[in-house]
C-alpha cells in the first residue's frame, strides 16, 4: 500500500470560469486551502478524472495525494507526469494506519514556499471516505490551514447497481458524496441512467449528479464546491427544503430540516454535540447553513460521524431567506425527533 504525491500546474483559466469557481467563502475562509476528496469504487474512473483535472487549462496548482491498495504501487505511474517530486509511503491505507502520514503530508505541503490553489486526495476504491474526511476535522494544524471543500464520488454507470447491492463501501461512498460523477454513461441507455440516478438519490437525496464519459466534466462540477453551499443546493434542487425522499438502501436515509426563526447559537451547539455523541456512529454526514440570532453572517456546519466543524462564511445575500437548513445522512434517523431537536434551538 502506498501514498504518493504529485503537483501539477496546467495552463490558464478563462475569466468566466474563474468567476464561476470562486466559491462562497469570505476573505478569511479563502485563505484556507480547499481539499477535494476523490473517491469511488474500484474501476469507476477516479484516475481518469484526476488526469482530466491535471491536464485541463485552469492555471492552478494542485497537490495530489494518491492512496493505493496493494503491495506494489501503480496508480502513480498512471497519473500524468507533473514534473514534480513524488513521495511514497508503504505504511497502509489512508483510511486506517496512515491517517498520521496524511496529516504529515498535508503539514509539509502547507510549510512549502510553493503555494497551492488546492489539494486533491484520491482514496483507494475499497475505502470508506469517512476517516479521510475526518482528518480535516480532527487535527488542529490541518483545520487551521485547509478546509474540506467536497467529497466527489465517481460512479461506474455500467456496474453501479450490482456494486451497490454487493458492497457496503460503495453505498458509503455515495452517501458521503457532495458531488457524484456518473461515469461511463456511453455504456448504458437513457432508461438505465434514470434508474441509476433514482437509486443514487434514494441513498443521498440532495447530491449533485453530473454525467460523464471518461471523466470529462467541467472542472466547475468538481472543484471549488464550497463545502455545503445552500445557494448551489437550491439552484440544483429548488424543492430542497420539501424533498424528504429516502429509502432503506443498507439502512441509509437522507433527511433535510429547516427552521425559519433564528437559532440560539449555544443551544444549537449543545444539541448537535449531544446528538453526534449519541448517534455519531450512525450519522454518516451532516451539513447545513444556519442563521444564529444576533449574527449577520451565515454559519456553515459540517460533520463526519462525531467529528464536527463550522465557521461563519460571510453575510446573507440580498433577497436570500434567512433560514437554517440542515441535512443528515445515515442510519436509524428519526425525522420527527430530529425536527423537534432543531426546533428546540430557536432563540
Amino acid at each position: 500500500m502506498s501514498v504518493t504525491m504529485n503537483v501539477a500546474c496546467p495552463g490558464h483559466l478563462p475569466e468566466e470560469k474563474e468567476n464561476a469557481m470562486s466559491g462562497t467563502q469570505d476573505a478569511t475562509a479563502k485563505q484556507l486551502v480547499p481539499v477535494t476528496v476523490l473517491t469511488g469504487f474500484l474501476g469507476a474512473g477516479k484516475t481518469t478524472l484526476l488526469n482530466h483535472i491535471l491536464t485541463a487549462e485552469h492555471g492552478r496548482k494542485y497537490a495530489v495525494v494518491i492512496n493505493e491498495f496493494g503491495e506494489l504501487g501503480v496508480d502513480n505511474d498512471l497519473v500524468v507526469d507533473a514534473d514534480e517530486e513524488v513521495f511514497e509511503m508503504n505504511n497502509g491505507c489512508i483510511c486506517c494506519t496512515v491517517r498520521g502520514d496524511l496529516i504529515r503530508i498535508l503539514g509539509s505541503l502547507m510549510k512549502r514556499r510553493t503555494k497551492f490553489d488546492g489539494i486533491i486526495v484520491e482514496t483507494t476504491g475499497l475505502a470508506d471516505p469517512a476517516p479521510v474526511a475526518q482528518t480535516f476535522f480532527v487535527d488542529e494544524d490541518v483545520r487551521g490551514k485547509t478546509r474540506l471543500d467536497a467529497v466527489v464520488t465517481v460512479v461506474d454507470a455500467y456496474n453501479v447497481l450490482a456494486t451497490l447491492d454487493e458492497s457496503p463501501e460503495a453505498v458509503h461512498q455515495v452517501a458521503f458524496a457532495d458531488v457524484i460523477i456518473l461515469n461511463k454513461t456511453d455504456l448504458v441507455d437513457e432508461a438505465k441512467l434514470e434508474e441509476i440516478e433514482k437509486r443514487l438519490r434514494q441513498i443521498n437525496a440532495h447530491v449533485r449528479i453530473h454525467r460523464a464519459v471518461r471523466g470529462d466534466v467541467p472542472l466547475t462540477d468538481v472543484l471549488d464546491q464550497g463545502g455545503f453551499d445552500l445557494q448551489r443546493a437550491l439552484a440544483y434542487e429548488p424543492d430542497f427544503l420539501e424533498n424528504t425522499e429516502h429509502s432503506h438502501e443498507e439502512g441509509v436515509t437522507s433527511i433535510s430540516l429547516s427552521v425559519k426563526e433564528p437559532l440560539d447559537e449555544g443551544r444549537f451547539h449543545a444539541w448537535i454535540s449531544a446528538l453526534l455523541q449519541e448517534q455519531g456512529g450512525d450519522i454518516l454526514r451532516t451539513k447545513g447553513i444556519l442563521d444564529f440570532k444576533g449574527r449577520d453572517e451565515r454559519f456553515a456546519f459540517q460533520a463526519v460521524h462525531m467529528m464536527a466543524d463550522g465557521d461563519f462564511i460571510g453575510p446573507w445575500k440580498a433577497g436570500e431567506p434567512r433560514e437554517s437548513r440542515l441535512v443528515l445522512i445515515g442510519r436509524n434517523l428519526n425525522r420527527p425527533r430530529l425536527r423537534r431537536g432543531l426546533e428546540s434551538c430557536r432563540a
